[in-house]
């Protein structure tokens, strides 16, 4: 690919490129702009509780992803991107329909769309690629838990792979019981097993099989979704993965003591009671560099993985022809703002990685290769974006905005910021240096997010800022805040599960109001 084509025909493909709008679906014709006789493919990479800790983000200074890196070098990376809810369910929820938690009221770990009449109807994106002439597959988790495979898995995909699963596991946890219920999966280390013990390793071989069989019908467009489970907790590693991270030479997270101190009392409502350790108790219980090294250990895993998998695309002489997305569901805290585990609006759990891999000639649209867009991008953009590369018409009701114009053009400014929600009330905004965090009792948050990448200081709590400068930071919120939803859906039918309500009394967590004196 030559990366140094000249401006004029940089403008020219931007020019040519269709926007698509929260209220406005394209209509175009499937074969509109398209030269190849044969569609592009769709290989979709998803891991589960990824973070930024990949190489193509620096998110830590040690960590070796050298697959994704590779993919990286074949397309744009995303180095801006952020889920819209930090949560499973909702998350892949949003990415599979195109609709925010705040349209389809589902906040929390259920409900699945399929068991809510208002929302039983909508198309998902693997239904609507084999809706256009693709063959679906699935395998791992694309949708949360075991949505979509339980019940008429054949209108959901045309064909399912393995299950997610932790695969191998000791006797018994390797670190103790933990408070909030000791629940299973948190735990974290190394005991003897091999890699082709681990789940991960049967949905990276499904898919590699997959591959072979679809190379040998090169006629027949796909759309394959393969989801990792790694780094989820639990983090079983084998040996070799977490020897890779000695303890000695071990950098821990950016971790700021007292970092909350400028936050609202709010601010823990949203992740009040849940099975994932406080920072306090990592560190009482010596586990914090446990931690670490399991979860980079888990990462590095799981990249060899997307390896296998990008070994098998270019041996089956499928990668000239198919599109290649990898993304995560969300981000997950290692220590920072004194807990681990998601469920917050900052950075350690919004942003992820989002990488999109075009190859040269395979569409209308001329994609560099080894180029990073800094411009907010959102997981639900991919819904619309995969289609317009692909052809297809974008169905009505979308909420994302194709992400094609900076797939082109890097550089090419985005007309909104990306919004990231965690229950009714509760979400934060970004764009390329601000991030505002609005919780459902009124409380702020702003963040330079250039000056202070780590979002270490809240500037509307600080007691030496000038007139001047919190007039300032009231125009900077008053823009972003117009982004926010005017409405918000109550929660659907059987929602449950890290659920947060706003009652007239004062606000719930999981049915159980919340006394601040409890905090855990």
């Amino acid at each position: 690919m030559n990366l140094f084509r000249s401006s004029f025909l940089r403008l020219m493909q931007v020019a040519c490129i269709v926007f698509v709008s929260d209220s406005v679906a394209s209509s175009a014709d499937p074969d509109a702009g398209k030269t190849p006789s044969v569609r592009p493919n769709v290989l979709m990479i998803a891991i589960d509780d990824l973070n930024d800790w990949v190489e193509p983000l620096g998110g830590h200074p040690q960590v070796k992803t050298p697959a994704m890196a590779r993919l990286a070098s074949r397309g744009v990376t995303f180095t801006n991107a952020h889920c819209q809810a930090p949560l499973c369910n909702p998350s892949r929820t949003a990415i599979m329909t195109a609709r925010r938690p705040t349209t389809t009221g589902v906040y929390g770990l259920r409900p699945w769309i399929r068991d809510v009449d208002e929302l039983s109807g909508l198309v998902t994106m693997p239904q609507h690629f084999s809706a256009h002439g693709y063959k679906s597959l699935i395998g791992g988790k694309i949708h949360h838990g075991g949505n979509g495979r339980r019940n008429k898995p054949a209108q959901e995909a045309d064909v399912w792979g393995p299950p997610s699963s932790v695969g191998a596991r000791p006797q018994q946890k390797l670190i103790g019981p933990t408070p909030g219920g000791n629940n299973p999966l948190m735990d974290w280390g190394t005991f003897p097993h091999k890699d082709e013990d681990k789940g991960d390793w049967a949905i990276a071989s499904w898919a590699v099989d997959q591959l072979d069989e679809l190379s040998k019908t090169p006629d027949q467009p796909f759309f394959l979704a393969a989801g990792f489970f790694l780094p989820h907790v639990p983090c079983y590693v084998t040996q070799k993965w977490y020897d890779m991270y000695p303890e000695e030479s071990l950098i821990l997270p950016p971790i700021l003591e007292g970092d909350r101190d400028d936050t609202s009392e709010s601010s823990w409502y949203i992740h009040w009671y849940l099975p994932e350790p406080r920072t306090s108790w990592l560190r009482e219980n010596n586990q914090l560099k446990n931690l670490t090294r399991s979860y980079l250990a888990s990462v590095s895993f799981v990249d060899s993985q997307v390896g296998r998998i990008l070994d098998q695309l270019d041996a089956s002489g499928l990668a000239d022809n198919t599109i290649v997305v990898l993304w995560s569901d969300h981000g997950y805290h290692m220590g920072e703002k004194a807990i681990s585990g998601k469920n917050s609006l900052w950075r350690h759990s919004t942003r992820v990685p989002l990488i999109i891999s075009v190859p040269e000639g395979l569409t209308a649209f001329d994609v560099p290769e080894a180029a990073q867009c800094n411009q907010p991008a959102e997981l639900l953009d991919l819904y619309a974006t995969l289609s317009q590369l692909t052809g297809l018409p974008i169905p009505e009701g979308q909420q994302g905005l194709s992400l094609v114009p900076q797939l082109v053009d890097p550089d090419q400014p985005r007309e909104r910021p990306a919004i990231c929600t965690h229950n009714a009330g509760n979400h934060s905004v970004c764009d390329t240096r601000w991030r505002f965090v609005v919780y459902a009792d009124g409380a702020e948050e702003l963040y330079d997010t250039v000056a202070d990448p780590f979002e270490y200081t809240n500037l509307l709590a600080q007691s030496d800022i000038s007139e001047q400068q919190s007039e300032r930071y009231r125009k900077v919120i008053d823009r972003l805040a117009a982004y926010l939803p005017e409405q918000e859906a109550p929660l659907a039918p059987g929602s449950a599960a890290r659920i947060l309500e706003k009652r007239a009394d004062g606000f719930y967590w999981e049915n159980k109001k919340i006394v601040p004196e409890d905090k855990l």
